[in-house]
């Protein structure tokens, strides 16, 4: 319908109720005597409110607003247009009355009248929404919501699941742990009890969703109402953020499921932004692997920190050039270089070097998979120790300020290739510092939510295939963190580094690999067991139960951030380790055979005390499952 058409009706009805309010206001004012009545000519007074408080509505376009969408707002602007109209009409009704007019108008039927304008159009437009409402109730099924946190961000949340007509959810109820809301009414719903209630909540008003409206609480908070919802069937979401309530905007898109970051049960990172900002600010930094999960996450940082350029290296275009598109987008005025190459090639990175004279060099390109560099023992080598080998000789050859290795956790007493490299890594990072000005220190730290070799993604995939879910052993644990805050803390790690250390992240408490698919499987909104099945394999080789963040003879000392620490350098001899790597290179550049790598992994023990290698088969066997059932 056009606005013109619209405006018509819209004026017809409202003179049909004004005209009732005006007839209804006389019966009342003179006691429903229609002789007296009849004396003060109510046609007259009723032509006059249609004229001025329909004109009135005009010019305050009140027949624009949308009723289905009307609010507060507007009913303010109809309390005003309307009674400013009526005054009008009585104020010129008066000037007559002096002029000569012989009819007088009682005041009080001017208040009454008003009273009962007010009610009508007010009340039709309500009527309306809740009729618009009702019939969305009747062509659409909405899912019943429970809203844990009454608080504004709770309010918001019900207020747009009630407005949206994108919105799936119906609010029922709040959930609530302030004993001054219980058995009250917010936003017209009912706060029907705490957090310990939730359970007999969702099956006594049968609900179908849970959304946490919570975007101050502690992840540990957080966590605790996770576990709690998740031993019900409903679909549990999050609020997640306090700058929503902030800004008083919410939209149903905000609202997203729960996600493995939001139950580390661990707060965010804080960093110190005027330490890192002292040496990145105005400086040349690369980052090595930019088109990894953890070196492209590092991008992102630093190029917060407004660095005189950063280049790009890695051998894989397509992560580069992505990485690369990313950043020109958020960051359109930061200059950014896109270097392809490989670590391996000692000209390609001692050509960079010298041309781009970097002050700060981020290492993150490594060969990370485990039961990969267990079968391919001479790539471990060559990247993880020969790769970082270049570029750290390159960078005291151009006199690098910092130089930041980001290593794992699994280069503690290894049982692994990949640890076993990553250790050697962080013990020439340690060698390298006694020579030139370069400040040398490596950041060590346990798994990534969501990285390319993370064990989230293969979860995620294998829920979406319906199943089983694949898991090595039932009591495996790894320590884990989100990106941004391994990206964050390495940067943070750099601005502390004084040369020679081993930073080690607070990654909190471990966390059991099965009880991480539980979560994701319950987050999807299914049953484990019973829709996703899970299956356990058996440990592949190279891999550990337990992982470790530091030996029993590094110890730790605590730096001014609460959540960096710094391992005990351990005495080496720097000749031998020389002497062992130049071995390792000799055979990397032939090694192929079993033997070869038999000699490998007997180099990388006389290297690293603390490896114990498995013992290499000529065969994969088949893993056998575990009788373990998961329901």
């Amino acid at each position: 319908m056009s606005y013109r058409k619209r405006r018509f009706w819209l004026s017809l009805s409202d003179a049909g109720i004004i005209s009732l309010a005006v007839w209804l206001a006389c019966l009342v004012r003179f006691d429903f005597s229609f002789t007296e009545i009849s004396e003060y000519q109510p046609m007259y007074l009723m032509m006059g409110h249609v004229l001025f408080v329909v004109t009135g509505m005009h010019f305050a376009q009140l027949y624009r607003p949308v009723f289905r969408y009307v609010s507060v707002r507007e009913l303010v602007s109809i309390i005003f247009a309307t009674s400013f109209s009526v005054f009008a009409l009585y104020l010129v009704l008066k000037i007559t009355y002096l002029l000569g007019w012989s009819i007088r108008f009682p005041t009080s039927l001017f208040l009454m009248t008003l009273a009962f304008v007010l009610l009508g159009i007010t009340g039709s437009r309500f009527v309306w929404k809740w009729w618009n409402e009702e019939r969305e109730k009747r062509t659409q099924e909405r899912r019943r919501t429970l809203i844990i946190g009454a608080g504004n961000a709770g309010v918001l949340v019900a207020r747009e699941m009630k407005t949206s007509p994108l919105s799936e959810l119906r609010p029922v109820a709040f959930i609530d742990d302030e004993p001054s809301k219980q058995n009250l009414r917010v936003y017209g719903l009912p706060v029907v009890g705490n957090r310990a209630d939730i359970a007999r909540v969702v099956q006594r008003l049968s609900i179908s969703d849970i959304v946490i409206a919570m975007p101050s609480a502690s992840r540990q908070t957080i966590k605790e109402i996770f576990d709690i919802c998740k031993t019900t069937r409903a679909s549990v979401k999050i609020l997640p953020h306090v700058a929503d309530i902030i800004s008083g905007k919410i939209t149903m898109n905000m609202i997203r499921d729960v996600a493995l970051e939001d139950l580390l049960g661990r707060e965010p990172v804080q960093v110190n932004l005027e330490e890192i900002t002292g040496y990145l600010r105005q400086q040349v930094v690369l980052v090595t692997g930019a088109g990894g999960s953890i070196g492209s996450e590092l991008c992102r940082q630093i190029a917060r920190f407004g660095p005189r350029k950063l280049l790009l290296l890695g051998n894989e275009e397509n992560g580069i050039f992505e990485m690369s598109l990313e950043l020109s987008r958020l960051f359109p005025e930061q200059e950014t270089v896109s270097l392809i190459a490989d670590i391996r090639d000692r000209q390609r990175i001692a050509s960079i070097m010298h041309e781009y004279r970097p002050a700060v060099v981020f290492h993150a390109a490594a060969h990370k998979h485990v039961p990969l560099m267990e079968n391919n023992p001479c790539e471990a080598l060559k990247n993880n120790i020969l790769g970082t080998k270049n570029v750290a000789e390159c960078a005291l050859e151009t006199s690098v300020s910092h130089f930041i290795l980001i290593s794992t956790d699994k280069a503690v007493n290894p049982t692994s290739v990949m640890g076993a490299t990553k250790r050697i890594a962080e013990l020439l990072i340690q060698g390298y510092n006694h020579f030139g000005l370069t400040r040398f220190a490596a950041v060590r730290f346990g798994n990534v939510l969501g990285s390319r070799g993370s064990v989230v993604p293969v979860f995620l995939n294998q829920i979406r295939a319906g199943g089983p879910i694949t898991i090595t052993h039932p009591d495996m644990e790894r320590f884990f963190m989100t990106i941004p805050e391994a990206a964050q803390l390495v940067i943070q790690a750099g601005a502390l580094a004084q040369g020679g250390e081993i930073f080690i992240l607070d990654m909190g408490k471990p966390v059991k690999i099965v009880d991480m698919a539980l979560d994701l499987i319950r987050l999807a909104g299914l049953e484990p067991g019973k829709d996703i099945p899970i299956v356990f394999t058996g440990i592949r080789s190279g891999e550990k139960l337990y992982e470790e963040i530091l030996t029993a003879e590094e110890g730790l000392s605590s730096t001014c951030h609460n959540r960096i620490f710094i391992g005990k350098p351990l005495d080496f001899s720097w000749n031998e380790l020389l002497a062992g790597i130049a071995r390792l290179e000799q055979i990397a550049d032939k090694g192929s055979t079993m033997e070869d790598k038999q000699s490998i992994i007997e180099i990388l023990q006389g290297i690293v005390p603390g490896y114990q290698s498995a013992s290499y088969v000529k065969e994969e066997s088949t893993p056998v499952p575990y009788p373990v059932a998961i329901g």
